[in-house]
């Protein structure tokens, strides 16, 4: 390619290297591990940016050429903005198990009060919450299961090339379906800390009704809370390969890897 041609075909280049980011950059804000808000906004912008060129070499030929008005230019870049919220959001949403399962934990064993602010569960998190949202980022990242939201993203190319219909009604059917994938996965991991709490409350029950004069579920409060502990740190390594096991397994259908 001479100097000339590719000077003229910067333009449709800069467009075509926009829309992949959009869908990328879209993603990647809210991917689990990559996207977590701990995070700081300009890595994650610049993984964003770093898979444009990778990317837009294999993509440029079946990517559209720059749109002479301005309203399809907006609707293009919205789409993929749309894409990649999409296939970001299906990937978070199923990350949520383990925090909700943590969170259900901590509400089970008397941990709750312990009140830790964490970006996916909210202000009224408690500390085992956001530990299991810090155990997702870091196992995500160990594991190297980052890397099958980000080959769904580039495998959509072929499921939704870029201005195809957006499929609202397949979109919001995956994101119901992935929902009840995630509270079902979560369900079963706090599955453990149910039965704990239900065995930990008949034991103070029946201590009540034996001594009424003592208060027992004062008394038995500290005992509870470790007990609670040290169940966490029996089952925390089954829980994290569970999870893994069911997080590779949900990622492995995202849109483009089916």
């Amino acid at each position: 390619m001479t100097e000339a041609a590719f000077i003229s075909a910067l333009p449709a280049l800069a467009f075509q290297a926009v829309l992949v980011l959009a869908r990328m950059g879209a993603a990647v804000m809210i991917l689990p591990g990559l996207g977590e808000q701990d995070v700081p906004a300009l890595v994650r912008l610049a993984v964003a940016l770093g898979l444009v060129p990778l990317l837009l070499p294999v993509l440029a030929p079946g990517l559209p050429e720059a749109p002479d008005s301005g309203g399809e230019t907006l609707r293009l870049v919205a789409l993929e903005l749309a894409v990649g919220l999409w296939i970001g959001g299906l990937a978070r949403l199923l990350a949520l198990a383990l925090s909700v399962a943590l969170q259900a934990g901590a509400s089970l064993l008397g941990l709750a009060a312990l009140l830790v602010p964490d970006p996916a569960l909210g202000g009224g998190a408690s500390a085992l919450g956001r530990l299991g949202t810090l155990a997702v980022a870091v196992l995500v990242l160990s594991s190297g299961l980052h890397a099958l939201p980000l080959r769904a993203l580039a495998e959509s190319y072929t499921l939704m090339p870029p201005g195809s219909p957006w499929p609202a009604g397949a979109a919001a059917e995956e994101m119901a379906e992935a929902g009840g994938a995630m509270l079902a996965l979560a369900l079963q991991l706090a599955g453990p800390f149910l039965v704990a709490a239900v065995v930990i409350n008949l034991a103070m029950a029946l201590v009540a009704r034996v001594a009424p004069s003592v208060q027992v579920f004062f008394v038995a409060a500290p005992g509870q809370i470790l007990a609670g502990l040290a169940l966490l740190a029996l089952l925390a390594p089954t829980m994290l390969e569970l999870f893994r096991q069911a997080l590779e397994a949900g990622w492995a259908s995202l849109p483009g890897l089916r």
